[in-house]
């Protein structure tokens, strides 16, 4: 949709706990070419940093809490940052670029991160690390509505929402319907509270977000949990091979020392063994 392409683009601060770090002396050098690259030979877009594109709000992956972003994602890309001895800094783009590697081909990030499901149709575009997280998509509906499954949206002839450019959209048109895009995630629960919509489909994590609210728990449900076999990785600039490296390694040692297990529980919820045991992705 047109506002998502028109979406000014911002730069934001990562502020959990590995994000404050320092550069550390004589950890990068500069190739010559404007790029520079880590002491392990990971290229990066600028100095010191670690950039990453992300599209906001998306809770519990990334969003803006307090004037911070934080979330599963920004904790994840803290450990590759930490590994390699920057700091991660965070630029909020339209989910559309997400899709076509816009912003990493043209160097203005290092890497993706926005709860993007792993598809064949977009690795054309793009090069994807290991899944991280095994997603499942819900249909969530005002408790007022009679609606308790995603077959009684059609057979009630309601109202179907989606955030526009997800897999959870595809997913809906895919099953015949013609459903009513939103920009966010936000402007998805907000399209449910106004009556625009009288379903969405989203990631059901995204769901369980939003039910921790004690209003949204008193006024929505699940009606349908749908598992589409999806799963979730980071992005990088096809060819980006030293950087899908790092990335795998931060994901497998976290799962490996404890950390993962951490993070999920505290953005997530409880712990989904079958998360952490997810196979990598094929390329």
């Amino acid at each position: 949709m047109n506002s998502v392409l028109g979406r000014r683009t911002r730069i934001l601060a990562a502020t959990t706990a590995t994000a404050g770090l320092l550069l550390v002396a004589g950890c990068s050098s500069d190739d010559g070419g404007g790029k520079t690259t880590t002491s392990g030979g990971v290229p990066l877009v600028k100095s010191g940093q670690l950039t990453t594109c992300t599209h906001l709000p998306y809770p519990p992956f990334q969003s803006e809490i307090d004037g911070k972003v934080q979330g599963f994602d920004v904790s994840l890309i803290d450990l590759v940052a930490k590994d390699l001895g920057v700091k991660q800094a965070i630029v909020d783009t339209p989910f559309e670029n997400f899709k076509t590697g816009a912003f990493l081909n043209s160097e203005q990030c290092d890497l993706a991160a926005a709860g993007m499901t792993i598809t064949e149709e977009r690795k054309k575009n793009v090069d994807f690390s290991d899944p991280y997280f095994d997603a499942t998509q819900a249909v969530l509906v005002d408790k007022k509505s009679g609606i308790n499954s995603l077959a009684d949206v059609k057979a009630k002839g309601k109202k179907l929402g989606a955030q526009a450019q997800t897999t959870g959209e595809d997913y809906a048109k895919g099953q015949g319907f013609d459903p009513v895009s939103f920009e966010s995630s936000d402007a998805v629960l907000s399209g449910l509270r106004s009556g625009q919509v009288q379903a969405v489909i989203i990631d059901y994590p995204v769901v369980q977000g939003w039910l921790k609210d004690k209003a949204n728990a008193d006024a929505f449900k699940v009606a349908d949990n749908l598992n589409t076999g999806e799963q979730y990785g980071f992005t990088v600039k096809k060819g980006n091979t030293k950087l899908v490296a790092a990335i795998n390694k931060a994901i497998a040692d976290a799962k490996a020392d404890g950390t993962y297990k951490k993070l999920y529980e505290q953005w997530i919820g409880p712990y989904d063994a079958s998360a952490a045991s997810a196979s990598p992705s094929t390329s």
